[in-house]
């Protein structure tokens, strides 16, 4: 989040909680209970409860179930939402929080159906939420995430 001027390792922890809060809010998309795991060893590393080797454990781990994962047949997309909120976890978990909003914001919309993908205001509610779960981890570094949701990482 070099944009937000949040990418030092000063930075980890606000990463981990606003990568975590996003990927919390798709997490009845999953469908590999692995994901969900690894979801919640992020809880708890950002609760402070999580060995550091439980934590990498699940970043391995939830990588490869992100690159695993079989997609979607469905002809609507929804079930392109389980996907997208498998790889929100997989980036929350990276520390790579923008990422993990973009998809968790993906998973929202195709849960929809797959015609909502196309239509940019599908996506305001969650920017939305975002933008005010951003500004109340972040105290005071809203001006730069502002700046941030305006840019190529919230364009549909």
């Amino acid at each position: 989040m070099t944009e937000a001027g949040v990418d030092g390792p000063a930075d980890d922890a606000l990463r981990l909680a606003f990568g975590l809060a996003c990927a919390n809010r798709v997490r009845h998309l999953l469908e590999d209970p692995r994901a969900v795991q690894c979801l919640d060893a992020l809880r708890d590393r950002v609760a402070g409860h999580c060995e550091p080797s439980r934590f990498e454990e699940a970043r391995a781990t939830i990588a490869e179930v992100a690159r695993g994962h079989r997609g979607s047949n469905s002809i609507d997309g929804t079930a392109h939402a389980a996907v997208s909120a498998t790889y929100s976890v997989a980036n929350a978990l990276a520390g790579r929080a923008l990422d993990a909003a973009n998809y968790a914001a993906y998973a929202t919309v195709y849960a929809y159906g797959g015609y909502a993908i196309s239509d940019p205001a599908a996506f305001e509610p969650e920017f939305e939420w975002q933008l005010a779960k951003w500004t109340e981890l972040s105290r005071g570094r809203v001006e730069s995430f502002a700046t941030v949701a305006r840019g190529s990482h919230f364009r549909t």
